[in-house]
C-alpha cells in the first residue's frame, strides 16, 4: 500500500515543483531514440560531428577546413559557371517536372509523336526491353564534371577535320566500308555527323509552300561550306474509291506537295582541297505528314519502271508502291522529285565538268528509302556518273532481292545503313501483301552499322521506340560509337541540348537535373539558332 499510495500522487508531486497541478495524470509516453544514420565522409559537417563524439574537436576543425579547401580547388578547376536565373515562365513548367521527378517512374515521351503516345514497350514485351530499376538513372561522376566543364565560358571547341583527301574513295565507300565500322574510324564519324546535321536542317526547314519564292524557306545549313542549289518536293497522291469522292473534295485530302530536302555542293575551295573531290550533297528528311505516313503503308511491291507486271517473277527488280509514288508522282506546281533531283544533279556535274566530284545522297527513315531509289536513278539514267555513296539513318527495306542485287552489280552506289538496335522502322516492311504465293521477301542493301542506345550513359536503357527513332538520338549514338563491346567515347563532344529537349522523357534524370543546375532548360522549345550557332561544342555528351 505504500508503494501504490507513492505512486499516486508522486505526478501531483512533481507537478506542483513546476507550480501547476494538473486534474489528470497519466504516465509519461517514452520517446523513440531517432534512428541512426551514416555520415558521407565527403560532408565536412560529419566530420566535425565524429571530432566531437571522440572529443577530438581539433582534428575535427582541421578536417572541416581540409574538405572545405578540396571542394574549393575542384571549383576552380573546373570551372563551375554561375547558376544562371530562370524565367518566370518556366516556374510552372519546372514544378511539374520535379513532382513528376519524384515518382518512381516518369513517362517515355509525353509530347514527340504517335510511338510515344502509345508507349508499347509498357505493353508488348520488347527486346532488350524491362523495368526501371535505380541503376538506369546513374550517372558517374566523371560524367558530370565533363558536362560541367563542357558548359563553362571557356569550353573546349570541336578538334578541326583532318585531311582525307588521300582516303576519301575509301571513306566513301569504295571498299564497303571495310574495316572502318567496328571499330568506328573517326574521319568517318566526323563525316555522318556532319551529314546527320544536312538531314537536322532539311527538318526544320520543312514547310508547304511549292512556290519560288519559298524555295529555300528558313534553310540553314550547320556547315557553311555548302551552299544549297536547290530545294525537293515530293507529292504525296493518294486514290479515293469511287464511293468517297465528292465535288467538293478538299485536294489536301488526296494530293499534297510538301518540301522534302533539298540539293547542296560544296564551294569552299579549302574544304574541297581537304575533301580531296567537290562533293555534291541530296539530303532528304523523314515522313512529317499524314499523307506521307499513308504513302509508307503501301506495302506491294511494284516493278521501278512501271505499275505494270506486278504479279510478274521474283527476278523483276520491285520496290514498295508508297515510296515509288511518292518519288515519282509530280504536283501541279513542282515536278517529281525524281525529275528535280535528276536535272540538278546533271547541270552541277556540267558546271563543275572536269574536276573529281562525288556524291552523297542522305536521308533519314522515308529520306532513307528515297536516298535508295536515287542512287538507282543516277547509277541507271547518268553514264558518266561520279561515285554514289548512301547513307541511311534508320531507313526502312525498299525492294526485293532483285532490286538489292541491281543496285550492287551497278558497281556505282555504296549504301551505309545505320541502324539502332530496337528501332522497329528498319525492319519494316518484312513479305510484300497481296502476293500469297509467290511470298516475296523485302531485303537490306549495303553494309550496317549497328548502334545501341544502352551504350549511351545519359540515355535510359529501355529508352521508347520514338527515341530509338529519332535522328538526333542516332547522332548522340554515332558521336560515342568506337567499337561493339567497347565504352561511350569519352571524349565525345557532341550537344545535347537538342536530345534534352526532345527527348527528356528519355534521358536519366540524373542528368536532367544537372543540365538545369548549369543553366540549361530542359523544358524549353528546341531552340534552331543556337543549335546551328554552336554546333558540337555546346554540351557534351558525357563519357562512361
Amino acid at each position: 500500500m505504500p508503494i501504490a499510495a507513492a505512486a499516486v500522487t508522486s505526478p501531483p508531486a512533481a507537478a506542483q515543483v513546476h507550480g501547476v497541478v494538473p486534474r489528470h495524470a497519466s504516465p509519461t509516453p517514452q520517446q523513440r531514440a531517432a534512428p541512426r544514420r551514416e555520415q558521407s565522409p565527403l560532408n565536412p559537417s560529419s566530420q566535425s560531428i565524429r571530432s566531437a563524439s571522440s572529443g577530438t574537436e581539433l582534428a575535427g576543425s582541421a578536417a572541416t577546413e581540409a574538405s572545405r579547401a578540396h571542394i574549393a580547388n575542384l571549383d576552380r578547376v573546373l570551372g563551375k559557371p554561375p547558376q544562371v536565373p530562370r524565367p518566370a515562365s518556366h516556374a510552372a513548367a519546372s514544378k511539374q517536372e520535379r513532382q513528376q521527378q519524384d515518382g518512381e517512374l516518369e513517362p517515355l515521351n509525353v509530347r514527340h509523336g504517335l510511338l510515344n503516345a502509345l508507349n508499347l514497350s509498357f505493353f508488348v514485351p520488347m527486346p532488350g526491353m524491362r523495368a526501371r530499376t535505380a541503376a538506369d538513372e546513374h550517372m558517374s561522376p566523371r560524367s558530370l564534371m565533363h558536362m560541367q566543364q563542357l558548359l563553362s565560358a571557356d569550353s573546349p571547341r570541336a578538334s578541326p577535320r583532318s585531311t582525307i583527301a588521300p582516303r576519301w574513295r575509301s571513306l566513301h565507300g569504295e571498299d564497303g566500308w571495310a574495316g572502318l565500322l567496328d571499330p568506328l574510324d573517326s574521319d568517318l564519324r566526323r563525316e555522318l555527323l556532319r551529314y546527320g546535321d544536312f538531314v537536322q536542317a532539311a527538318y526544320q526547314a520543312f514547310h508547304s509552300l511549292p512556290t519560288a519564292s519559298a524555295r529555300h524557306r528558313g534553310l540553314m545549313l550547320p556547315d557553311r561550306s555548302y551552299r544549297p542549289t536547290r530545294s525537293l518536293f515530293a507529292t504525296s497522291a493518294m486514290s479515293m474509291p469511287p464511293w468517297a469522292k465528292r465535288p467538293n473534295t478538299p485536294e489536301w485530302l488526296t494530293q499534297q506537295s510538301n518540301w522534302i530536302g533539298y540539293v547542296a555542293v560544296c564551294e569552299s575551295e579549302r574544304e574541297v582541297a581537304r575533301m580531296g573531290r567537290r562533293d555534291i550533297a541530296i539530303v532528304l528528311r523523314g515522313t512529317a505528314t499524314c499523307l506521307e505516313w499513308a504513302e509508307n503503308l503501301r506495302a506491294s511491291l511494284v516493278p521501278l519502271d512501271g505499275e505494270s507486271g506486278e504479279g510478274g517473277g521474283q527476278e523483276e527488280p520491285k520496290v514498295a508502291r508508297g515510296f515509288r509514288s511518292l518519288y515519282k508522282t509530280a504536283g501541279e506546281k513542282v515536278k517529281s522529285l525524281s525529275e528535280e533531283v535528276m536535272g540538278e544533279v546533271r547541270r552541277l556535274m556540267e558546271k563543275y565538268k572536269g574536276e573529281e566530284l562525288s556524291i552523297t545522297v542522305v536521308g533519314h527513315s522515308l529520306g532513307g528509302a528515297l536516298a535508295l531509289l536515287v542512287a538507282d536513278e543516277i547509277a541507271t539514267t547518268v553514264p558518266d556518273a561520279p561515285p554514289v555513296a548512301v547513307v541511311s539513318f534508320g531507313g526502312p527495306k525498299v525492294g526485293n532481292a532483285a532490286f538489292v542485287d541491281k543496285l550492287q552489280k551497278s558497281g556505282r552506289v555504296n549504301v551505309l545503313r545505320i541502324v539502332n538496335a530496337g528501332d522497329m522502322v528498319t525492319k519494316v516492311p518484312g513479305v510484300a501483301p497481296r502476293l500469297p504465293l509467290t511470298k516475296e521477301q523485302y531485303q537490306h542493301v549495303g553494309a550496317e552499322l549497328r548502334i545501341d542506345s544502352k551504350n549511351s550513359p545519359c540515355l535510359r536503357p529501355d529508352a521508347g521506340p520514338a527515341c530509338r527513332h529519332d535522328l538526333e538520338a542516332y547522332l548522340h549514338l554515332i558521336d560515342g560509337f568506337t567499337g561493339t563491346g567497347r565504352p561511350f567515347r569519352h571524349d565525345a563532344r557532341r550537344s545535347v541540348i537538342r536530345l534534352l529537349q526532345l527527348q527528356r522523357g528519355n534521358v536519366k534524370k540524373e542528368y536532367v537535373n544537372r543540365a538545369r543546375e548549369l543553366g540549361v532548360d530542359p523544358s524549353a522549345p528546341v531552340d534552331v539558332g543556337r543549335s546551328m550557332a554552336y554546333g558540337n561544342c555546346a554540351v557534351a555528351s558525357p563519357s562512361s
